[in-house]
């Protein structure tokens, strides 16, 4: 092995050939023992590589859908932690037909005001410990029918719902 100084890698013999002639022209020219040509001369001119600056874009913080989810509390137990179970409809893989799919969520409420049964909207917060990143919420009973039937027979003066009169009541 007394051939060490002709036995180096391919491009250390390039550079060194280079360094040897100082011709930095010559180096930039030379193609690589297998053929190629060095990455510089296939880059594109500098006029076209810059794209055109944009404007600055002022400060406005990102659009992002706001999570926020409709559960029945489920589990109140927890000193400010109520699990409510969301229950939505998707469509099933094979069958298409629209099933329920549930799932429970761990949320927080710091007052411990919900109570098993209580309808709450979830809204994403920043995470609270390993489970909990919703924030409880309450919202209004929609049902009117059940507000109804515990308030009785409307106002007492023989009036619907509509607040038209009865006919069972006759004309008076």
């Amino acid at each position: 092995m007394s051939h060490t100084g002709s036995l180096l890698h391919p491009l250390h013999s390039l550079k060194l050939s280079a360094a040897a002639t100082g011709a930095a022209a010559a180096a930039a020219t030379t193609t690589f023992l297998h053929g190629t040509t060095p990455l510089s001369l296939l880059a594109k001119p500098a006029s076209l590589s810059l794209p055109a600056a944009r404007p600055p874009v002022t400060s406005l913080p990102p659009i992002r859908a706001m999570r926020s989810l409709q559960g029945r509390v489920v589990c109140a137990t927890s000193d400010k932690t109520v699990a409510v179970e969301v229950t939505r409809l998707a469509p099933h893989p094979k069958y298409k037909r629209r099933v329920r799919k549930k799932k429970k969520y761990q949320a927080h409420d710091p007052e411990n005001r919900f109570k098993v049964g209580d309808v709450v909207q979830l809204e994403k917060s920043r995470p609270i410990s390993k489970t909990k990143t919703f924030l409880a919420v309450p919202i209004a009973v929609r049902n009117v029918r059940a507000a109804s039937k515990s308030g009785g027979d409307g106002d007492g003066d023989g009036e619907g719902e509509l607040g038209l009169p009865l006919e069972s009541q006759g004309q008076q």
